[in-house]
């Protein structure tokens, strides 16, 4: 190769021509330095020299503002987007995969390969990684749009924040444009975007300087990296990709996936090195087998391997079910364990008063976000485990997702390990606790604990409940510090004069107390005022009724659709709503039938609130579908509406619609990712439905016919 040019060009010292020439060259160098740099992982330059050459592009194009082009190396940061992102339709959906959870599953899966293809055909395996999923819009091999994965059909147009990272190339390499196969169609190239851990744990100590929230995990931090409305904010995070698929297989003259990953990097895209082409399921396991090995050792985080069919006439051959490709499975990789010290086990009171110790850990990075605290969910199973303060435990993420212990390495106990005692009294007011009878869980039963009373207020602005956006922790901490607010009424008396004066307990840097300002104070008085439209189920749900959710919820407003029948009604009668047992319509009962209870609801009537259920429309249908229970689960992508619209469209028939699959389950209809509830009903043997069934029987009112 020949040297780097120099960036000693300046400006003016040169004609238009020789600036036109120089831009040119320069812009070859860079993308040809971005391609070593990115897609090979072989730098011949130092930082400091391309730093120097996009330095002189910038000033050339700057004294030459006839020479500046959209495609140019330094377009890279981009303006203030003052809009929320736009919808995007991807050019074919972007589908999900099915999970295998262990060797056997994966093997299982392979069988059925073999047996569809009369013999198992070559499989490409990649490292699954745990990044925000992108689709790239090429045309005339420019990038011309970039779009989040969405819900599989539209995702949102983050263009602007995808031109700040620096492995995207602006513009495909020349040699690869020639494997097109047809240039006047836009090509749509698809991975994820990451952010390293080195790069996540830099963010966070940074955040936890200035005093702000740290991101949970580098997956998070990458999604809402790259979806701020401000690129330079994404710019200032180290953000990174792989890519490994385009939208359609006969995009590109390539046979199958090792060849098309070979081409993606040629083409000048960043490809996961870690790849391997397996003719035997020997070899896959032992690819599997290797990468879990090694996952702790990469600078990013994986979450298992995918395995596909390499050739892309058998992937077309095998198709897709109604949420994922036949061809090809995620091997998921078992949650990560670690170990750390227990240094104490304190105790958090929640809404409804059940005390939950608490492990105070020493930090500890566990399946891609650091654990501090893991809940030991009651006093039986802290002595279950025989968890002491001072052990050594071992912590997981329960589905990779919640920190728990698991228990301690007996063998690393000191002698001074203390056993830990259960509290007599709430530490939040110093009341006695009971335990009831036939509960693990010790209660606090008074109603002025003030740690009840936060939790509670939180619950009703939850997205569950009242969905009050902005009001957040801090915001209702200090209000109830400060004596402003008891219960969930008194959200409905605030002003914005009050919430714009309320001092948040920090100061800035000249010393002076921080306050919400006008701003944000009429943000929220608008978002508390939209929240008097809620539906009655989500008033429910709000209140905190001990065993009631937000899906018992809406079962109870199904047969009392307002606040006055639901106070009328008997425990026996509640007994006999579908979903509610005999604990569930004692605790309604009782709570409709305390005085202070019926208080806040009265004071949120008198606010405007809604207490009577809205009135669907199609009540006069042809009751065709009484005596039959569905289940809706995953993304409804096709159907175009959301599981609760698809539900209410059901119940207009007469079905019953339940939150969880039984042997008295009619019909399961299946969305995109529908989880444990597909697997259950299958297990069970109840009949599935896809989107399309489903929509016929919205659309007709007439059971399915299988």
């Amino acid at each position: 190769m020949d040297e780097p040019l120099k960036g000693d060009a300046m400006p003016g010292r040169l004609t238009a021509h020789e600036a036109a020439s120089r831009v040119e060259a320069l812009r070859r160098e860079i993308e040809h330095n971005t391609y070593l740099y990115y897609a090979l992982d072989a730098p011949e330059i130092s930082d400091a020299a391309y730093d120097s050459l996009m330095r002189e592009l910038r000033e050339l194009e700057e004294a030459f503002p006839e020479l500046a082009s959209s495609d140019s190396p330094t377009k890279r940061v981009g303006g203030y987007v003052e809009k929320q992102f736009s919808a995007v339709r991807h050019d074919r959906r972007m589908y999900s995969l099915d999970n295998a959870m262990d060797e056997a599953e994966l093997e299982a899966w392979m069988d059925g390969i073999q047996k569809l293809y009369g013999s198992l055909p070559a499989l490409c395996c990649e490292l699954k990684i745990d990044g925000s999923s992108i689709a790239l819009t090429y045309r005339d091999g420019l990038l011309v749009q970039a779009a989040t994965r969405g819900d599989g059909t539209t995702g949102e147009d983050v263009t602007a924040n995808v031109m700040e990272v620096a492995d995207i190339p602006r513009a495909l390499r020349r040699e690869a444009l020639e494997e097109v196969a047809n240039p006047d169609v836009p090509l749509e190239v698809r991975g994820e975007i990451y952010m390293p851990k080195a790069s996540f744990d830099a963010l966070n100590l940074e955040a936890q300087a200035e005093g702000k929230k740290q991101f949970a995990n580098p997956r998070n931090a990458a999604a809402g990296s790259l979806r701020q409305k401000d690129p330079k904010v994404t710019a200032s995070r180290d953000l990174a990709t792989f890519l490994y698929a385009i939208s359609r297989n006969d995009a590109i003259r390539v046979k199958g996936q090792w060849e098309l990953l070979a081409w993606l990097k040629r083409a000048g895209f960043h490809v996961n090195p870690d790849v391997a082409l397996c003719q035997t399921r020997e070899e896959v396991l032992a690819f599997c087998a290797a990468s879990l090995e090694k996952r702790g050792s990469l600078p990013y985080e994986i979450d298992g391997v995918v395995v596909k069919v390499n050739d892309f006439a058998l992937q077309d051959a095998a198709g897709f079910t109604s949420r994922a490709p036949k061809w090809a499975i995620a091997f998921k990789f078992p949650p990560e364990e670690k170990t750390t010290l227990l240094r104490d086990i304190t105790v958090q009171v929640g809404r409804t008063g059940a005390l939950t110790p608490v492990a105070e850990l020493d930090p500890v990075l566990v399946a891609g976000s650091v654990v501090a605290r893991a809940t030991l969910h009651n006093e039986d199973e802290v002595h279950r485990k025989d968890v002491r303060v001072g052990d050594t435990v071992i912590v997981r993420k329960a589905g990779d997702v919640i920190p728990e212990v698991l228990g301690p390495v007996i063998s690393l106990r000191p002698a001074d390990a203390l056993v830990w005692e259960a509290p007599k009294t709430c530490p939040s007011c110093g009341s006695p606790v009971i335990r009831e009878e036939g509960e693990a869980q010790l209660r606090c039963v008074s109603i002025d604990c003030p740690a009840q009373a936060l939790e509670r207020l939180l619950h009703w602005v939850s997205r569950d409940a009242m969905d009050i956006d902005g009001m957040g922790e801090e915001i209702i901490g200090r209000l109830v510090e400060i004596g402003r607010m008891n219960d969930v009424a008194d959200f409905y008396s605030l002003t914005v004069e009050e919430l714009e004066q309320l001092h948040m307990g920090r100061t800035n840097k000249d010393g002076n107390a921080i306050s919400l300002g006008r701003t944000t104070a009429a943000k929220l008085i608008d978002a508390i005022q939209a929240s008097k439209d809620r539906d009655l189920a989500r008033v429910i749900c709000g209140l905190g009724i001990r065993h009631i959710g937000k899906n018992t919820a809406a079962e109870l407003v199904e047969t009392y659709p307002s606040m006055e029948a639901l106070k009328d009604a008997s425990e026996e009668a509640l007994q006999a709503v579908h979903g509610i047992g005999q604990r569930a319509a004692a605790s309604i009962w009782t709570f409709l039938r305390t005085p202070d209870n019926i208080d806040v609801i009265e004071r949120l009537q008198d606010a405007g609130v809604t207490m009577v259920a809205a009135q669907r429309s199609g009540q006069d249908k042809p009751q065709t579908l009484s005596g039959l229970t569905f289940v809706l689960t995953g993304t409804l992508t096709n159907l175009r509406l959301s599981r609760e619209e698809a539900a209410d469209a059901l119940k207009a028939y007469g079905a019953k619609v339940s939150s969880s699959v039984s042997k008295s389950t009619s019909f399961v209809a299946v969305g995109d990712n529908p989880g444990s509830k597909y697997d259950k009903a299958v297990k069970l043997g109840i009949p599935v439905l896809d989107e399309a069934q489903l929509k016929t029987i919205i659309d007709t009112g007439k059971p399915p016919v299988l």
